[in-house]
């Protein structure tokens, strides 16, 4: 009997579709068919890729505001918001693309009197990759466009909770020309993910998603020699220094705490602010926080806070509230003011923890939704103590108009990025990875190019 996949809409708790999971026998013809699609791509011109992928980076950019509602459905996202995604995928995967021969193109080692030196960029194979819900197109394109730029195929998973999103994936590839077999989509419980980094067939792991999830991914990777990118969880910072300007350092964090529900890895869940600005700064993110979040249907365009993705993610942030209330922690938001919070559901008022420290576990712990922590500090060094004292360390950020003690402090701070002025965005042309808990590996960039890829040297000599 044939095992059924279903997508529970936190709109209003219904199962929204059904797939039935991929059989042994299909995911033996996806690998077969990845495998001799790869060999002939790998050796087709990078313009000739980056000409279909452009195609189909077009086709994907068309959907958008059928992606939209399919994503408030699936997910929860309001649909006001939903288009933000696909211009984010646009724009990562048009980069990605643009630099492609360059970042492939063979390093000449120098010369030497008679040899031929270089080193080329080779395809690994099959990249696997596994998507997560929350941010499902912005998380999966940062390896698949550039994986299939590098001459690799790509097998896709999505999160249970979006398969529609590997079926755009799929179905935009072959309508833009992409050979059958280079860009496919399997929908597959953990055991069968097992199975699938197992096979000797499957080169690199790309896996996005929660520290536990990139344990399981190492387990199941740890007989064999392959790359692996793992983006997992955070807890990200920020420190509001003295002379930041308030209303801009305000409205940024807000947004960063606050959009897609809070449920982004690199959404602020920790602000620092300096002592002498810090009660001016907490009274205008209570009010700014308010205005910013209107609670409701994510089909409503009025709607800018939608519900998290499922009732327990809730119920555990319900519970991470209370615990911190106990401990000392007062909440500065007032639920009242949000009547479509409620109770034993996934619709959630946003909240703002004062009086906290980092005794506390909502400090420590990560925290996917929406909700944000704020204490004061005295210093840049103690702003930057408070930043390293975390098992995460994906990106941070400064709010200053001191160019000399962001880069000062950010030389210190303990993560993969460091932003001043501005936080929870990726610039495709930087390289985007974790430290410690946050992960490892490498996307986006030129950078990005490397871990999709191996090095092979040529040395030819030509004197005898």
């Amino acid at each position: 009997m044939t095992d059924i996949q279903k997508t529970i809409s936190p709109i209003d708790g219904t199962v929204y579709l059904e797939r039935p999971l991929a059989s042994e026998k299909e995911i033996q013809t996806a690998l077969q068919k990845a495998s001799a699609m790869q060999c002939e791509w790998r050796n087709t011109p990078i313009s000739e890729r980056a000409r279909l992928l452009s195609r189909f980076v077009d086709i994907m950019v068309s959907r958008k505001e059928i992606i939209a509602e399919e994503l408030s459905w699936q997910m929860g996202r309001p649909i006001i918001h939903g288009p933000n995604e696909l211009r984010g995928f646009e724009e990562r995967s048009r980069y990605m693309i643009s630099i492609a021969g360059d970042a492939l193109g063979r390093v000449d080692a120098g010369k030497k009197e008679g040899f031929i030196r270089f080193i080329t960029r080779e395809p690994l194979g099959i990249i696997f990759v596994i998507a997560p819900w929350n941010y499902p197109f912005l998380t999966s394109v940062n390896a698949i466009v550039p994986a299939l730029m590098a001459g690799n195929a790509v097998l896709l998973k999505h999160s249970a909770q979006t398969p529609l999103v590997a079926e755009h994936y799929t179905s935009a590839g072959l309508e833009a020309g992409l050979p059958e077999g280079l860009l496919q989509h399997l929908h597959l419980g953990h055991d069968q993910v097992d199975r699938i980094i197992a096979d000797p067939v499957v080169s690199y792991v790309a896996f996005t998603g929660s520290v536990e999830g990139g344990r399981s991914v190492h387990r199941a990777a740890a007989n064999r020699f392959i790359g692996m990118g793992l983006e997992l969880g955070g807890k990200d910072s920020a420190y509001v220094r003295y002379d930041a300007r308030l209303g801009h350092a305000v409205e940024t964090l807000v947004d960063g705490s606050f959009y897609n529900a809070g449920q982004s890895c690199c959404g602020i869940k920790r602000i620092y602010a300096h002592k002498d600005i810090y009660d001016g700064f907490i009274e205008a993110f209570e009010a700014e926080t308010y205005r910013y979040n209107r609670l409701g249907n994510p089909l409503d365009e009025k709607t800018t806070l939608g519900p998290v993705v499922r009732t327990s993610a809730a119920d555990n942030i319900r519970r991470q509230i209370v615990k911190a209330v106990a401990a000392g922690a007062t909440p500065l938001i007032d639920e009242g003011r949000f009547p479509a919070a409620a109770p034993q559901t996934p619709y959630l008022a946003p909240q703002v923890m004062v009086n906290v420290n980092h005794s506390m576990s909502i400090m420590m712990e990560e925290t996917f939704g929406p909700l944000v922590c704020i204490m004061p500090v005295g210093s840049d060094e103690e702003a930057v103590a408070m930043i390293n004292d975390s098992r995460f360390g994906l990106t941070a950020s400064i709010f200053t108009q001191d160019e000399n003690a962001a880069l000062t402090t950010g030389k210190l701070a303990n993560t993969g990025t460091w932003f001043m002025n501005r936080c929870d965005y990726l610039d495709p042309a930087l390289a985007w990875v974790g430290i410690k808990d946050s992960g490892c590996g490498c996307t986006l960039s030129r950078v990005g190019y490397e871990y999709l890829t191996r090095p092979k040297s040529f040395h030819l000599r030509t004197q005898l």
